[in-house]
């Protein structure tokens, strides 16, 4: 697999500079994630850059994105009008394909700016609202915020991984705990235990305005993700909308474990 070396750049925006990639030229494809930046979208993004402009992007208050006061909140809707501008800055209407997070971000972007996204796919939205157990679900993620917030770091991150149903290797775990630990990636995972989890969960999307809208929405769902949080989330979500969810390579994180794959099936989504 070639890789591309991509332009970089920044964009103001309201309370925040949001660092952006762009790879290609052809029609505009945005890939966004949460709390994901937008290194691990790098390989997807070289396949799909051979005949389309690929943008990606480092959400506010992550990575290179930064905010103008640290402690403010990250609220779906504001994170989504980051994603409209950065839409606006590259020309135009485009294809977002939003994993975990991202598809919360992708998803409001359709409710609140239709004519910027032609397509959205929805890839493991953890829209836990959805669900009959949201109470316990909203309880759960309380208790990992105030965990991690008691410096208990691993004990949460190893809560989140299993509330999400994600199995992950113990030296994920163990890496945490190390003395020469990246700083930056200590922030980023506290920006997101403290600004983006409660609200990406807790965000309920207007499923009326979402079936009328221009945008032609997408669910996808890990043809591996069965019976995690995010495989049910979706499958609420799809069953609300009145439409079947498509299958992609992989689990949670499919773009990036099998990104050929990944790529073969976006492009497949795209030309239906």
């Amino acid at each position: 697999m070639t890789t591309i070396l991509p332009t970089t750049g920044t964009l103001d925006v309201p309370g925040a500079t949001i660092y952006h990639e762009t790879r290609g030229t052809g029609p505009l494809v945005v890939l966004v994630g949460s709390p994901m930046d937008a290194r691990p979208f790098a390989p997807l993004a070289d396949l799909l850059a051979t005949d389309h402009t690929v943008v990606t992007l480092d959400p506010r208050g992550i990575a290179h994105s930064s905010m103008d006061d640290p402690e403010a909140g990250s609220p779906i809707e504001t994170r989504a009008d980051d994603l409209a501008r950065l839409i606006e800055y590259r020309g135009g209407s485009a294809a977002v394909l939003g994993s975990s997070g991202g598809a919360v971000v992708a998803l409001a972007l359709a409710q609140l700016r239709p004519e910027l996204a032609h397509t959205v796919i929805a890839h493991e939205p953890p829209l836990s609202e959805l669900l009959d157990d949201r109470e316990a679900l909203r309880t759960r993620t309380e208790e990992m915020i105030a965990l991690h917030r008691s410096g208990d770091t691993v004990g949460a991150m190893r809560q989140f991984m299993a509330h999400a149903g994600l199995v992950v290797p113990e030296e994920m775990f163990q890496a945490m705990s190390a003395a020469d630990r990246d700083p930056q990636a200590i922030a980023d995972e506290a920006h997101f235990f403290r600004h983006e989890m409660r609200p990406t969960t807790s965000w309920r999307p207007d499923t009326a305005a979402l079936r009328t809208a221009a945008t032609r929405i997408v669910i996808g769902i890990g043809d591996t993700s069965a019976g995690t949080l995010c495989d049910r989330t979706s499958r609420a979500l799809a069953a609300a909308l009145g439409i079947e969810p498509v299958t992609f390579p992989g689990g949670h994180g499919g773009f990036a474990e099998n990104p050929p794959a990944f790529a073969a099936r976006v492009r497949e989504v795209l030309a239906d």
